[in-house]
């Protein structure tokens, strides 16, 4: 934990460099970006020293101080190519962190020198293309001219040096990578809501989809509008084969597809598990070439979002089967839903987070959602507290899907209670969350929390899933005891009564200096013997 705490503050430190330059949705794009840049060199320095010497090195600069004699020897070609095949990238030594650390130092960094090796890495593999494409080191943002601009990241590299990632476990370096878009997040507010999903309901969210396939060795997870990839992360924490977990996702935004491409490795995410598109996830379905249905499915989709609903996708495989209907134009959480629900398995678990519109509107999302029921697809819905995502005040709440399963209750849980208030939002702490995961796994009826309906149940309320028509969370107001009331009215006429005859008598003994202030007291003991 000290180890944790000690790496945030030297993360969260080198935001100060470029707080006040640049809003924190513009400034987290570099310090994650040298972040990632500083992982990828001090690993690589890292891998060189343990082929070499099968052993880690007690620093970077032994680490550098080996790699600057190899690469000047005999071997230099093979060591170089299997560094390649190791890490499918290689940097030389002029390119690594350290090397621009010492020229920081010395006042003498130049940003085309960073440039470089951002080019180099990039090339290496296709694995990196366009990876560092949204780190402007040539941005005004920076400062004004070169030398300005060049001064600012180095100021960032020096910051930087005191962040040990090679001696760091990878969960710890992850989660401290995790903090820093959390963080972000919050300072960003609404543009936040691109990115990043709350602690609260993403492990919720995620050990729903893992329930039941903990142990399984080789699981697929899916998350097609996937921000910074942490709610497919989240599911690690829930597996018994972590390292076997495969990612697949997509994500619309160019620089949170390059977030999510850090954020796994910086998890220790192979290269191999990695399968990440930058596309629009309903117009460009998931390539039919490739893994098309998953075991895991997380979704957090933009709520409410636009999106062209052309008549063409009622002959689309994802959408073709719920009456005809497409989501709307103006909404398209649906559209969402359906394109997730379509790549789950038979096998599998999907869980999404949707506002409470789509449990309610008619027309067709009407349509869809009484398709949905009729054919057992939803299989829990949960109410989450108001305030608790970065980019809308509103409550949200969770839809839990299955594709192949016996009889079509649902079972409705009211957690909107379940929080407590911050400074900015609210939020859902461990023993909230452990409240929610047990009213989901016995899938009872709990007064005033939760409530499983039977299909007769939801065709009595026309397919309306809104969640107060299950559960009954109102309070009855007491009894009132009117005698009781009457007696109490009593006693509090008696006591003004007695209060006002006290401070006439004592009004009615005044003297006073003058006529005006006579005849006002006067006019009150006339208006209180009237009350």
């Amino acid at each position: 934990m000290a180890e944790s705490k000690e790496l945030l503050q030297v993360l969260w430190s080198g935001a100060d460099v470029l707080r006040g330059k640049m809003d924190a949705n513009e400034y987290k794009t570099y310090l994650l970006g040298l972040v990632f840049y500083k992982y990828l060199s001090d690993s690589y320095l890292s891998k060189v020293y343990d082929l070499l010497y099968d052993g880690v090195p007690e620093s970077i600069e032994e680490a550098q101080r080996t790699y600057e004699e190899a690469i000047e020897g005999e071997d230099a070609k093979d060591l170089l190519e299997e560094l390649q095949e190791s890490l499918h990238y290689t940097l030389t030594p002029d390119m690594t962190y350290i090397s621009m650390l010492k020229d920081a130092k010395n006042n003498s960094f130049h940003r085309e020198k960073l440039q470089a090796a951002f080019n180099r890495i990039q090339e290496s593999d296709e694995l990196f293309n366009g990876l560092f494409d949204d780190v402007d080191l040539y941005s005004n943002r920076l400062g004004t001219g070169d030398q300005k601009q060049s001064t600012t990241i180095s100021d960032l590299i020096k910051v930087l040096e005191a962040a040990d990632l090679i001696h760091t476990k990878g969960d710890v370096l992850g989660n401290a990578y995790e903090y820093l878009i959390g963080q972000f997040a919050s300072e960003t507010g609404k543009k936040a809501g691109e990115f990043y999903t709350p602690h609260g309901p993403a492990q919720i969210l995620c050990r729903i989809a893992m329930s039941g396939q903990e142990n399984k060795k080789g699981l697929q997870v899916y998350d097609p509008c996937m921000g910074s990839g942490s709610l497919m992360l989240s599911c690690r924490n829930y597996s018994t084969e972590a390292n076997y977990i495969k990612y697949y996702g997509q994500e619309l935004m160019p620089s949170t597809y390059n977030l999510a491409r850090m954020n796994m490795f910086l998890h220790g995410v192979l290269p191999e598990n990695q399968h990440l598109r930058n596309g629009d996830t309903l117009d460009a379905d998931w390539p039919t070439d490739e893994q098309t249905e998953f075991d895991v499915v997380t979704m957090n989709p933009p709520y409410s979002a636009k999106w062209s609903a052309a008549e063409g996708f009622k002959q689309d495989e994802r959408f073709m089967d719920y009456g005809g209907k497409l989501a709307p134009k103006s909404k398209a959480d649906y559209a969402f839903l359906l394109h997730g629900f379509y790549h789950l398995k038979q096998t599998g678990t999907m869980a999404i987070v949707l506002p409470h519109g789509v449990l309610f509107r008619g027309a067709a999302e009407g349509t869809i959602r009484e398709t949905l029921l009729q054919n057992g697809s939803i299989y829990a819905v949960i109410g989450l507290p108001a305030n608790m995502f970065y980019n809308t005040s509103i409550p949200t709440c969770i839809i839990v899907l299955k594709k192949h399963r016996e009889g079509r209750d649902v079972l409705f849980i009211d957690a909107s209670q379940q929080y407590e208030k911050e400074k900015k939002q609210n939020e859902m702490k461990e023993r909230h969350i452990d409240h929610v995961l047990e009213l989901y796994n016995n899938r009872k009826t709990v007064e005033k929390e939760a409530y499983l309906a039977s299909y007769e149940d939801i065709v009595a309320n026309d397919f309306n899933l809104n969640i107060p028509r299950y559960v009954d969370t109102t309070e009855e107001e007491p009894e009132i005891d009117l005698r009781e009331l009457t007696q109490n009215i009593k006693e509090t006429d008696q006591s003004i009564k007695e209060g006002n005859r006290a401070l006439l008598g004592m009004l009615k003994e005044l003297s006073f200096n003058n006529d005006d202030t006579k005849e006002a007291v006067e006019e009150f003991i006339r208006v209180l013997e009237e009350v």
